[in-house]
Order: C-alpha cells, then sequence, then structure tokens
C-alpha cells in the first residue's frame, strides 16, 4: 500500500441529498478513531480551491445526523473539470497536509474524485444521490427519502385531484433516470408512469388511457412524468384540450431534496462513510462505496464509471399491469 494516511479530507459535490450529514459524521468519526486527522472541505470542489479547508474534531459533527442537506455545503464547479483545476486542487491538499479524500456525491463527483486520484491524492467515492443512477450500487444516500417526500406529496394531490375529477400530472426529480417515478407510480396507484428509459411520447396513448378510464367511470387520473421528460404543463394544457378533463400539472421540485433524512438513509450513510474511512486510512485509492446484494463494498472508480444501469424490465411490466394497463 502507499504511504501512512495522517490526514483526510471529507467534501460533498453537486446536488445535496438528505443523509450526507450522517456520511460526513461517520467519515470524521471513523477516522478519528482510526487516529487520523480530519479536514472539512466547504463547497465541494469550488470550496478545495478556494482551500476553503476547516479542522474536524468528533464534536465538530454532533446534532447533525437528523438534519437534511450537507453541514460542508455543496456546489458545482467547472474550473475543476479542466486539467489545471484538478492539478491544482492536488496540490492544494498537499499544501494542508490532506493524504486522502472521501468524496461524497454522485458520478460527476466521482469523475473529479478520479482526477484526484491521478494527481496523486488518495480518494474514495461515496454514492450520495437521489437519483439512485449510480451503477455499480444497488443503493444511493438520499434516495429512499427523497421518495418518500414524493411519495405523500403525491397523495395530497390526489386527493384534490380526485375531489375535482381532474387528471393530475406530478412531476417528480431524478434527473435522466426514471427510478423515483417508478417507485412513486407504483406506490402512488398511478394509472400512467412516464419514464426516460422507457417513454416513447406516444402522448396519444396516454389520451386514450384518460378517455378509457373515464367511461369506467373512474374519476381521476394520475400521471407520474420523470424529470428527464419534463414539459409537465404543456403536457397538461394538450391533454385537456384533447380530453375535456380538466388537468394540472405539479413540479415537486427541490422538496425532494431537503428534509430530515429516513432511518434507511441515515444507517445506510453512516455505514457506508465508515466503510469509506477504513479503506482510505488503508491506503487505497480510486476506489467507490457501494451496497450490493446487501453487502457494503468498494470498487475501482475507473469500472464503477463504466458500468451500466437501467429500469428493470419486469419491475416495470409490473407497473402497467397494476395501473389497470395490458402489457
Amino acid at each position: 500500500m502507499s504511504k501512512k494516511i495522517k490526514t483526510i479530507g471529507v467534501l460533498t459535490s453537486g446536488g445535496d441529498a438528505p443523509g450526507m450529514n450522517a456520511a460526513i459524521r461517520a467519515v470524521v468519526r471513523k477516522a478519528i478513531g482510526n487516529g487520523v486527522n480530519v479536514k472539512g472541505i466547504k463547497r465541494g470542489y469550488q470550496g478545495l480551491l478556494a482551500e476553503e479547508i476547516v479542522d474536524m474534531e468528533a464534536h465538530s459533527v454532533s446534532d447533525i445526523i437528523q438534519r437534511g442537506g450537507t453541514l460542508l455545503g455543496t456546489a458545482r464547479c467547472k474550473e475543476f473539470t479542466t486539467e489545471e483545476g484538478q492539478k491544482k486542487g492536488a496540490d492544494i491538499c498537499r499544501k494542508h497536509g490532506i493524504d486522502g479524500v472521501v468524496v461524497i456525491g454522485g458520478d460527476g463527483s466521482y469523475r473529479g474524485a478520479q482526477a484526484l486520484s491521478k494527481q496523486g491524492i488518495n480518494t474514495i467515492g461515496i454514492p450520495g444521490t437521489i437519483d439512485l443512477d449510480i451503477a455499480c450500487t444497488d443503493y444511493t444516500i438520499g434516495f429512499d427519502t427523497a421518495v418518500n417526500t414524493a411519495m405523500e406529496a403525491i397523495d395530497k394531490v390526489r386527493d384534490t385531484s380526485s375531489s375535482h375529477e381532474r387528471c393530475s400530472i406530478i412531476e417528480v426529480m431524478g434527473r435522466n433516470a426514471g427510478y423515483i417515478a417508478l417507485w412513486c407510480g407504483i406506490a402512488n396507484g398511478a394509472e400512467d408512469i412516464l419514464l426516460p428509459e422507457k417513454y416513447d411520447f406516444n402522448e396519444q396513448q396516454i389520451i386514450n388511457n384518460i378517455i378509457t378510464n373515464r367511461k369506467k367511470g373512474k374519476t381521476h387520473h394520475l400521471i407520474i412524468n420523470a424529470e428527464g421528460i419534463g414539459h409537465s404543463t404543456s403536457m397538461a394544457r394538450r391533454i385537456e384540450a384533447a380530453t375535456g378533463i380538466e388537468t394540472r400539472a405539479t413540479i415537486l421540485g427541490y422538496m425532494q431534496r431537503g428534509g430530515s433524512p429516513t432511518c434507511k438513509d441515515r444507517y445506510y450513510a453512516s455505514i457506508m462513510g465508515a466503510y469509506a474511512a477504513d479503506i482510505l486510512c488503508e491506503g487505497k485509492t480510486n476506489r467507490v462505496v457501494g451496497v450490493k446484494n446487501g453487502e457494503f463494498v468498494d470498487f475501482d472508480i475507473d469500472e464503477a464509471l463504466a458500468m451500466q444501469k437501467d429500469i428493470s424490465e419486469y419491475e416495470y411490466q409490473v407497473s402497467s399491469v397494476l395501473s389497470g394497463k395490458t402489457v
């Protein structure tokens, strides 16, 4: 292995996700328990380049496990996508005595970690994203909280949709991945679920479903639309014009990223954070932590970024059957 690790840094990057604070807390306390110093890097790679680096002690992460967002802050950093920015970041790590960095974020954050590793700084990634779109892991920190937040909001919209006999289009987050939409579609009993991975943009079929269900006596129609498809407001106008049924669009937006993390997110974040601290203290680098078949594991970042992930065909078929459509 490489030289003994004396000081590690921890940062959160990209979009925030509930549970990031639990991961930070675990990294800090496990590393300190291993006899390693910890520095917090504020505002992600942007903060690294600006040298927004602070010493962290066990008490620095007290009373944060239940809080949403990220204690360290986060930002997107265009400069860090350049070789000059990456070299500068590595030089700053060395200047502050940082031997390794734990990066909590999504695939874009992993690419930054990969770049730091190539510049000689040991790096470990932790999957923190509500989108569940990282192929090497079955679970990403923040997904459970986000999908429960969305589910509860959709239940409320559905109540008023039923009262007014409306069609409701509810747009959920997920970037170009449809996992939040699929889970909410099934959990909320949606009549139509539009996923970037599966949607054929046949809007007429949706209109036909609405008309058919209305003829059967169904008084409302719920459509879950993924962020990767979008355009919910214009879609609502077209559907109302075609069906004569009042149609409203609701975009849930950033509320899905906030709020106190669920037990599952706190637990997974804590174990992943501790695991990341341990393997970094062992001298490992260019690795990402993940969950596979119920086990906590780690992968080479290069291999992880090359993996592909898609919606389960079986789960998608089940969603169609449960919505009342034939497959």
